[in-house]
């Protein structure tokens, strides 16, 4: 347990009166990501007398919330390069609730205490119950199904986030805005678009309600924030000299774009470096494609190929090569910024992938591939077809994809996907023959690809090209020769 009066001098802690804080927002997964990035800006503004609280809900995992607890709210943030570490106590966390402990009663009921403005969530994009390919609500998904019958005890982040907005509504309690900051194309309309389309299919007053008085504002956020291994949670220990079970790590590099669309007021993010704009899918594109699109290329072609870490891919010249060319020749092109230095970002990619201190694992970002290709790769993809222009870096990423999920590596290990759309991959694997009749089954997987892509001549005979080429010479050889070859 985080002890704070055993830590380092060297360790920052919160210098504000905690008990100033008002819990006025709500923040729906307490995750790693989130704890080095949202949480932390927060933090950040309350030593500059902001009285903005955090109440997290965790809505699966209890552990980490009754850790949390256990040290009084307070965990800590270090921020790493290859030669400095920074450690900081982060206090800003006035509640904590875990949904299936609590009650999920007790989570809606959080969210409906009169000073909350804010409902903001990182759930990853499978959370949403949406299908990836439209941007629509899946309503097949069982969660919904089940909150389509049982509305007060919902199961889902659309109907958990819809019950609070109907209660409120009925107590005339002030509305929220409701803002993801999870890695999704235009998140906030897609938030729009899950949560407005349950409650048409309940109530088309409510779904008006919502239509007219909740404010979706969108974001884009980066910051490379790996997951805490137990070699990590020992070298963190004998620095603080205590355990801190709720740490997290991440690189300095700190970017948050958000709009500036909010219904009861918000934080003076801009105080702690957040940017407000009117427009968040310009930057939202940018770095979905160019750093989480290469991220997904290296994650899938670097696992296959022995690579542990990022940075390991980085190691190899030939990857490096290959990430700064997909961004730059193949995702750029596609971009709509403005007075952005594509080149630049791209470089400065390429230097942050480099830190050997962020131990960011090629199989962690490899998870949860159907609800990533979309965004990532295939949007860039059908710009390409569009323009009648090559992309064979995405190409690759895609064929990499169907690789790496046929579950087994190139040295006949198994390989354990963590999809939610597992089992439907695992049938489609087991009813197929490797090569040109995998491709073809895995493109008519309309959740990921859509209705368009299974019939472009030009897009499958070049991803079963490549797909074979990663069977019959591995990915290193594979992206070796891309790259040679461009």
């Amino acid at each position: 347990m985080l002890e704070p009066d055993r830590l380092p001098a060297d360790v920052q802690q919160p210098t504000y009166d905690r008990q100033q804080l008002t819990t006025r927002m709500v923040h729906i997964g307490f995750g790693a990501f989130h704890r080095a990035h949202q949480a932390l800006a927060a933090d950040k503004l309350a030593e500059q007398g902001s009285d903005w609280g955090y109440c997290e809900v965790n809505l699966n995992s209890g552990e980490l919330i009754a850790a949390l607890r256990q040290q009084d709210l307070r965990y800590t943030v270090t921020e790493m390069t290859d030669d400095t570490l920074n450690t900081r106590v982060v206090g800003i966390i006035t509640q904590a609730l875990h949904g299936k402990s609590d009650g999920v009663e007790a989570v809606i009921e959080a969210m409906c205490q009169p000073a909350i403005a804010i409902v903001s969530m990182t759930v990853t994009e499978k959370g949403y119950c949406y299908q990836p390919s439209s941007g629509q609500l899946n309503p097949e998904h069982p969660d919904i199904v089940h909150d389509l019958a049982h509305p007060q005890t919902p199961r889902s982040l659309p109907g958990l986030i819809l019950a609070a907005i109907e209660r409120r509504r009925e107590r005339d309690l002030p509305p929220f805005s409701v803002m993801s900051c999870d890695n999704m194309p235009e998140n906030g309309h897609v938030t729009r678009n899950v949560i407005t389309q349950l409650a048409q299919r309940r109530s088309p007053a409510l779904a008006d309600y919502i239509q007219t008085h909740i404010t979706f504002p969108s974001t884009m956020v980066d910051r490379i924030v790996p997951a805490m291994t137990d070699e990590a949670f020992a070298t963190l220990t004998a620095r603080l000299g205590s355990h801190d079970p709720v740490a997290v790590e991440a690189e300095p590099f700190f970017q948050w774009v958000i709009e500036d669309n909010f219904v009861n007021g918000r934080p003076a993010w801009e105080n702690a470096g957040a940017e407000l704009v009117s427009d968040v899918l310009p930057f939202e594109e940018m770095k979905l494609r160019m750093l989480n699109g290469s991220h997904s290329f290296l994650a899938y072609l670097g696992f296959l190929a022995g690579y542990e870490h990022i940075s390991d891919c980085m190691a190899d010249a030939r990857y490096r090569q290959a990430a700064r060319a997909l961004m730059l020749q193949d995702q750029a092109p596609t971009l709509r910024t403005q007075g952005v230095d594509l080149v630049a970002y791209a470089d400065s990619l390429i230097a942050r992938y480099e830190n050997r201190a962020i131990k960011h694992r090629t199989y962690q970002i490899a998870t949860d591939g159907t609800q990533k290709l979309p965004q990532r790769l295939l949007d860039g993809v059908r710009w390409h077809l569009r323009n009648g222009t090559p992309c064979d870096y995405l190409l690759l990423g895609v064929a990499g994809w169907m690789r790496y999920i046929s579950g087994v590596d190139e040295q006949g290990e198994a390989i354990e996907i963590r999809d939610p759309l597992k089992a439907q991959l695992a049938s489609i694997v087991a009813n197929s023959e490797e090569g040109p009749q995998r491709v073809e089954a895995l493109l008519r997987l309309q959740a990921v690809f859509g209705d368009d892509l299974r019939y472009h001549s030009v897009f499958v005979a070049r991803v079963t090209e490549l797909y074979q080429q990663l069977r019959t010479q591995g990915a290193r050889a594979t992206v070796h020769a891309l790259v040679t070859e461009g």
